[in-house]
């Protein structure tokens, strides 16, 4: 008898433990419970806070957009290896490069008085380079649509997954970017002892001689005077018949290719063409995202360099024109629908920005406001 008891409590211990689990699958007031108990629903009720919290555990949509595969182990042996030092290393980057250089230095400097056929020489020299890369990563790229053309009053948007999207698509049409000044060999950085913050002393090779002659705009996202300079570059530049087709990523950081975040505005407030291309990598043979923050982008390329192929297609979609009585924003978001279904991209409510910062004090401030009125309301109701 004491052996049933016993029995009786521990099963009665046990639905007290999962009560709330239970409440979920049983219909409502099938669950007797004392008058006055909180129960979990209650405490989700106490305030949005807490289910705007508890909704963000289940669902974090933007943690997700940064998130990147785990890269499979390349087949490292004794017949591949040797291979793909002789391919990559030796016939590829380093004959490509000897042909680079040893074409491009000569034209930019001896060809100064003549800019029409510089400009022309440059631009094919810095697409056979970025075909020399996409090589390196054995690139299987499909391009869809006419190919872009240089036409004044036009500007060109991408979804943005990694840095080698601007090389795929340069490849096919020398474009003039707009881009973040990046560290490395990419630019010289000068980092000051404390470590607090990066200062950008000048630019390296790449970036001041190679990609300036494509007519790349450069820019640094801490520098508030950047953003004024840059938006007076871009309305330039979009009026000049000669310059090479505008190219800009208004994400404004890598997204993982599953997702876009919200697009900036500025390149919807030119007053000109907009022509949307969409991106869409296969991640059978390797993951394209770049996450800056947990890898360099050298060891990026060599990630992409060591995987068995880079797979994507690219579309160069129908341009588009601002609506009457539509404002930048609403423009912006009808693009990013566009490139989203043609990709198959999911759009999210988030600005990309944000995995560069924290919530204000303020907008806390706020929050714990909030939080406390709604829970003094519920304890005088109770």
């Amino acid at each position: 008898m004491a052996n049933s008891n016993n029995k009786l409590t521990s099963s009665s211990s046990e639905l007290d433990l999962y009560q709330p689990i239970l409440e979920d699958y049983l219909p409502s007031g099938s669950i007797q419970e004392p008058r006055g108990k909180l129960r979990l629903r209650d405490l989700l009720d106490i305030s949005p806070t807490l289910t705007e919290a508890a909704g963000a555990i289940v669902d974090d949509s933007f943690t997700r957009c940064f998130k990147s595969n785990h890269a499979e182990p390349w087949n490292w042996n004794v017949y591949l290896f040797p291979l793909w030092c002789c391919g990559v290393l030796v016939i590829v980057l380093t004959l490509g490069w000897i042909i680079f250089l040893s074409s491009f230095i000569p034209v930019h400097f001896l060809l100064k008085g003549h800019d029409k056929l510089r400009r022309k020489l440059e631009r094919c020299l810095v697409e056979l380079i970025c075909c020399f890369f996409v090589a390196s990563w054995t690139g299987v790229v499909k391009y869809h649509g006419p190919r872009p053309s240089m036409r004044p009053k036009q500007v060109f948007v991408a979804n943005h997954t990694s840095m080698i999207d601007f090389i795929i698509l340069e490849q096919m049409t020398a474009f003039a970017v707009i881009m973040q000044k990046h560290p490395g060999w990419v630019a010289n950085l000068k980092i000051p002892g404390n470590g607090s913050a990066v200062v950008y002393t000048g630019q390296g090779l790449l970036q001041s001689t190679i990609l300036e002659s494509v007519g790349c705009i450069w820019f640094n996202r801490t520098e508030v005077k950047d953003r004024e300079i840059v938006a007076r570059k871009l309305r330039d530049h979009v009026q000049g018949v000669d310059n090479n087709p505008l190219l800009i990523f208004p994400e404004g950081t890598c997204v993982n290719n599953h997702y876009t975040v919200m697009f900036k505005k500025g390149a919807f407030e030119l007053g000109c063409t907009v022509c949307p291309v969409a991106i869409k990598y296969n991640k059978i043979f390797v993951d394209a995202f770049w996450n800056s923050k947990k890898q360099s982008f050298t060891m990026h390329l060599l990630q992409l360099m060591t995987s068995w192929a880079v797979v994507c297609d690219v579309w160069y979609l129908e341009p588009q024109t601002l609506k009457p009585g539509e404002t930048p924003i609403e423009f912006a978001e009808r693009v990013r629908d566009i490139i989203s279904v043609r990709a198959g991209l999911k759009k999210v409510p988030w600005d990309g920005y944000l995995k560069y910062s924290r919530p204000s004090p303020k907008h806390r401030e706020r929050k714990q406001e909030s939080f406390a009125d709604s829970v003094l309301r519920r304890l005088e109701e109770k």
